[in-house]
């Protein structure tokens, strides 16, 4: 419920500013206004009072910080649907008989179905405005979802991953949209903790599906709880997002100035160094549970140990990751992400043993943990490009990591070896390191 304490002539100034004409109704009970029927509004003040002495530091005090609480929760349900497909891709590919070739192709299709999707997400985000988009595109991803867990052979999971990843970026620009505009309001680096929320989310899934797993639980049944449970988030919170795009940089007139979708080098430097940490995100996804479960061998239990690993390094990194911007800068954070990327991949495929791969692969999660929330929050705050094109343009070229990286390493894999399958992403890191000088160059 959407609250804010006014008094006087702030009231008409605040719902003009605050965007609550958008709302069909509203009410104002004891100088509270509340987007809701007067009957709903007098429940809320009423369990306001009830709770207040046990729950109040728990809820939000501001308008802003109900825009922040809703943008987390829903960063928070993509990861945990993202993580239930990953930590069930080695019984999927057992359940349909793939070979490690078959399974890098059936993979491509998310990626692919990601970046097919960028040109026409930024189109409706411009078009619908984020909100909507992120309501439609939750609805969408976790339905997607679910037809993974129904698909009875590989050219039908095929068309269920590209539709998984059509909707899974529809989703990531329409929320990276609002978080730019919520960490405007806030006037500081939070965008790292909104991918937090995200690396939480996953962390929970994937231990959702480590526990899941060998208890016999299909993964049909694991996906339809968690499209339940998204579909209930977004119930609760779909009227706390922003109900309108921020938008930076000077005013135009929409008769003869029109906006650029022109990239310049800023934007694609960008797009380059997210590429590295997307092309490793990938890997980690896609890859890492078949890794141990073919290299490391631990056991049935364990194989999922370097993914939960990765995942529970990157919730640290991102918690951590605007505290270590506001004190060292962009430049020092991204060069250090490179180097754990690439130091940390080096230890788990030099030393393949159950500690060393975990200690590495919990690493290269580290590194991964602040690049692109950086680089989408750089390309967000672009006053040249509007934020869902800017970020639109980053995501095209990162995304071809995304889309490149699975299915090379499972090629990679069929021809040679899964460790030197995974070799490249060592360079990726490094290029990281050495292009995170670059742009701060081309920033000052």
């Amino acid at each position: 419920m959407l609250t804010m304490r006014l008094t006087g002539k702030q009231l008409l100034r605040e719902l003009f500013n605050r965007g609550f004409w958008r709302y069909k109704r509203y009410c104002l009970v004891d100088q509270t206004i509340v987007p809701q029927t007067p009957r709903r509004a007098r429940q809320e003040i009423r369990m306001r009072h009830i709770f207040a002495d046990h729950l109040h530091h728990l809820r939000p005090h501001s308008l802003k910080a109900y825009y922040r609480t809703a943008i987390s929760s829903f960063f928070l349900v993509m990861g945990l649907i993202f993580a239930s497909w990953a930590s069930r891709i080695p019984d999927v590919k057992q359940h349909l008989g793939l070979s490690d070739a078959q399974l890098g192709g059936v993979l491509f299709a998310a990626p692919l179905g990601q970046v097919l999707s960028i040109a026409f997400s930024a189109w409706l985000i411009e078009r619908c405005g984020s909100r909507n988009v992120v309501i439609l595109s939750m609805i969408l991803f976790g339905s997607s979802l679910v037809s993974l867990g129904l698909a009875p052979s590989t050219v039908l999971l095929f068309a269920a991953l590209f539709s998984f990843g059509f909707t899974d970026n529809m989703l990531n620009i329409s929320l990276n949209s609002q978080a730019v505009g919520v960490e405007t309001l806030y006037g500081r680096s939070i965008m790292a903790t909104f991918h937090g929320m995200w690396s939480l989310g996953g962390l929970a899934g994937g231990i959702l599906g480590a526990v899941l797993a060998p208890l016999g639980v299909k993964p049909l049944v694991h996906f339809c709880l968690v499209c339940a449970l998204s579909l209930t988030v977004l119930a609760g919170l779909r009227r706390w997002t922003l109900p309108r795009d921020v938008r930076l940089g000077k005013k135009r007139d929409a008769a003869t100035d029109k906006p650029s979708y022109r990239p310049d080098l800023y934007l694609i430097l960008l797009g380059f160094i997210a590429f590295g940490s997307m092309a490793t995100e990938g890997a980690m996804y896609d890859w890492s549970s078949v890794y141990f479960a073919q290299v490391i061998r631990p056991g049935e239990e364990l194989i999922r140990l370097g993914y939960v690993a990765c995942m529970t390094a990157m919730v640290i990194g991102r918690f951590v990751a605007d505290r270590l911007v506001s004190r060292y800068g962009v430049t020092p954070v991204l060069q250090l992400s490179g180097c754990c990327i690439a130091g940390g991949m080096a230890l788990a495929l030099l030393l393949p043993r159950l500690e060393a791969a975990t200690a590495g692969l919990a690493l290269v999660g580290f590194g991964m943990a602040s690049v692109v929330p950086l680089c989408y929050s750089l390309a967000g705050k672009s006053r040249k490009v509007p934020t869902s094109v800017a970020i639109s343009l980053v995501s095209s070229l990162s995304f071809l990591g995304f889309l490149a990286c699975p299915p090379m390493v499972g090629f990679l894999s069929h021809l040679l070896d899964l460790r030197w399958a995974l070799a490249p992403i060592v360079g990726a890191g490094a290029a990281i390191v050495c292009l995170a000088p670059v742009l701060r160059r081309l920033h000052a």
